[in-house]
């Protein structure tokens, strides 16, 4: 395409770092990973070749002090891996949560960043918008978050200017997994749900969860973090398919500022979209605190 010609894209692999002509892994120090001993001679003279001509698209594996090849020439990539330690230890918390309804699909999150034990960023934003009919809910490490949902926004834009279509919810959920599924084990720390509305042959709203080792969910109704607990006794107890656009508003609102009541890592605002078959809608963010003010105000006049 005219487009691959002006940027000089070249066709990027399914494995970051994978060279395809080398049948192996080039890292940054100018190592390489065979599937087979037999193809390491040649890797060896390839690697500082290929890391010096290659699409800056690619992305390469991160530095590890020891890759252990572990099985024979059929297994794409298997290696046993020793991360250097985290001088403290990291605690991921958050509330994100996303469901269908007949009206669409509803995504909410908090907007409360923690850094172990501190509130790192009160207004981060947890659900980021892909293209005009998806978005993402994101927990885990904020930066890996950022990262993998620009990669993944770059290749279902590419993925449209080659096929003149929107790439289904199903298959992004799938084309992450494949992306992220070569850093199980390492420090990389993503919990993405993708939540839009496919069209073609079966249109409709779609939620799927797609975590970093790999893991691929599909459901109607799916929550995560550490307030997911408290949301989920909400969600359970309201949720249903023909629920109106303001029932189901006034549903996500509430099981964010349940969680965060009782979830010390999530809190401050919720940030809330709606996904139709038009396109997604975010709503305007509001602060948590004047609802918590309300239920108080509510609980001394029913006193």
């Amino acid at each position: 395409m005219a487009l691959q010609d002006v940027c000089g894209f070249q066709e990027t692999p399914l494995y970051p770092g994978w060279n395809c002509s080398a049948s192996c892994f080039v890292f940054s120090d100018d190592r390489a990973l065979c599937a087979h001993p037999a193809d390491k001679e040649e890797a060896a003279g390839r690697a500082r070749f290929e890391r010096g001509g290659e699409s800056p698209l690619r992305l390469l594996l991160p530095p590890w002090q020891s890759v252990t090849h572990s099985r024979g020439r059929h297994s794409l990539f298997s290696a046993t891996v020793t991360s250097t330690p985290w001088p403290f230890t990291l605690a991921h918390g958050t509330t994100t949560l996303a469901f269908t309804f007949q009206g669409g699909v509803i995504a909410a999150a908090d907007t409360r960043a923690s850094c172990a034990g501190l509130v790192a960023c009160p207004s981060a934003r947890k659900v980021t918008p892909i293209h005009s009919h998806l978005v993402v809910t994101s927990s885990g490490s904020g930066a890996d978050c950022v990262l993998w949902e620009r990669v993944l926004a770059r290749e279902i834009r590419l993925y449209q200017l080659r096929h003149g279509r929107r790439l289904s919810v199903s298959g992004a959920g799938k084309l992450l997994a494949l992306m992220l599924h070569p850093f199980k084990g390492t420090e990389v720390c993503v919990a993405a749900t993708l939540c839009g509305w496919d069209e073609g042959d079966e249109p409709g709203p779609r939620v799927c969860y797609v975590c970093s080792d790999g893991l691929r969910l599909n459901g109607e109704l799916i929550s995560v973090g550490s307030g997911s607990p408290y949301a989920y006794s909400v969600l359970d107890a309201g949720w249903r398919w023909s629920m109106t656009v303001n029932e189901a508003v006034a549903l996500a609102r509430e099981a964010v500022y349940r969680a965060t009541h009782r979830d010390a890592y999530s809190g401050n605002n919720v940030d809330l979209f709606h996904i139709t078959a038009r396109g997604w809608k975010c709503r305007r963010r509001e602060d948590l605190k004047e609802e918590y003010y309300k239920e108080n105000r509510r609980g001394k006049e029913m006193m």
